[in-house]
C-alpha cells in the first residue's frame, strides 16, 4: 500500500508532516476566525434588523452607519482586503504572516457577508408575528430571542453554513500572504514547484470540508425549521 501512494503521491509522501499540520492551521483559522465573524456577525444582523425603519428598535443613524460600513467591506475584494490590513494585523496581533496575521483580514473579509446573511434571514420573519409579540407586551429583547431568532432558526442555521464554507475558501485564499494552512501548502509546493500530486490533494481536503459543513449545517437546520 505504501508502495502504491509512494508511486502515485510521491511528493505528499515526502511533505506529509507539512500537509497535516496545513490541515490543523487551517482548522484553527477556521475556529477563530469564524467563532469572532459568528459573534460579530450576529450581533449587527440583528441591530440592522431591528434598526431599521419601522423596526422594533428604530434609529436612523445607527442603521445607516453600519449599512455603509458593511456595504464598504463586502465590495473589498479579499486579496486586496489582506494586504490592506497588515498594518493592522501587526498592531493588535503582533504580525501580518501566519496563523495570527490572518485571523484579522479573515474578520473583517466574513463578518459583512455574515451579517447580511444574518439580516436576510431574520426579514423572513412574519411582520404579523412581531406586531403580535408588541401587542402581547413582550419587551425588544423577549421579541428578538422569541420570536426573530425562533422563527428564523433553521433560515439562520443555513446562513452559518454558507458562511463557514465560505470562510474556509478564503483561509486557502489567506495562503497567497504565507498566512499558512492549506493555501499556503498549495502553493509553496502544488504552484511553485508543480507538485501537481499535492495540489489535488488539497482539492479533494477541501472537499470533504465543504461537504461535512454542508451535512452538518444541513442537519441542524432541519432540526431547527418548524
Amino acid at each position: 500500500m505504501q508502495e502504491i501512494l509512494t508511486s502515485f503521491m510521491p511528493n505528499l509522501i515526502d511533505k506529509w508532516y507539512e500537509f497535516l499540520q496545513a490541515i490543523v492551521d487551517t482548522i484553527i483559522m477556521e475556529l477563530w476566525a469564524g467563532g469572532i465573524g459568528f459573534v460579530l456577525g450576529f450581533t449587527f444582523g440583528i441591530t440592522l434588523t431591528v434598526t431599521r425603519e419601522g423596526g422594533i428598535c428604530e434609529n436612523k443613524p445607527v442603521f445607516k452607519i453600519l449599512d455603509a460600513v458593511t456595504n464598504l467591506f463586502r465590495s473589498i475584494p479579499f486579496i486586496i482586503l489582506l494586504t490592506a490590513l497588515m498594518p493592522l494585523s501587526r498592531a493588535i496581533m503582533g504580525t501580518a504572516i501566519n496563523i495570527q496575521g490572518a485571523i484579522v483580514p479573515l474578520v473583517f473579509g466574513s463578518v459583512p457577508f455574515f451579517t447580511r446573511q444574518v439580516q436576510s434571514a431574520l426579514a423572513q420573519v412574519q411582520p404579523g408575528l412581531v406586531e403580535a409579540a408588541e401587542s402581547m407586551g413582550l419587551s425588544n429583547f423577549e421579541i428578538i430571542t422569541r420570536v426573530y431568532l425562533r422563527e428564523s432558526a433553521g433560515q439562520l442555521a443555513r446562513a452559518t453554513t454558507i458562511t463557514a464554507i465560505s470562510l474556509l475558501g478564503l483561509t486557502a485564499m489567506a495562503g497567497v500572504v504565507g498566512a499558512g494552512g492549506l493555501g499556503d501548502f498549495a502553493i509553496r509546493y502544488g504552484h511553485d514547484r508543480n507538485m501537481k500530486d499535492i495540489t489535488w490533494a488539497t482539492v479533494v481536503i477541501l472537499v470533504i470540508a465543504v461537504s461535512l459543513l454542508q451535512l452538518v449545517g444541513d442537519t441542524i437546520a432541519k432540526k431547527s425549521t418548524h
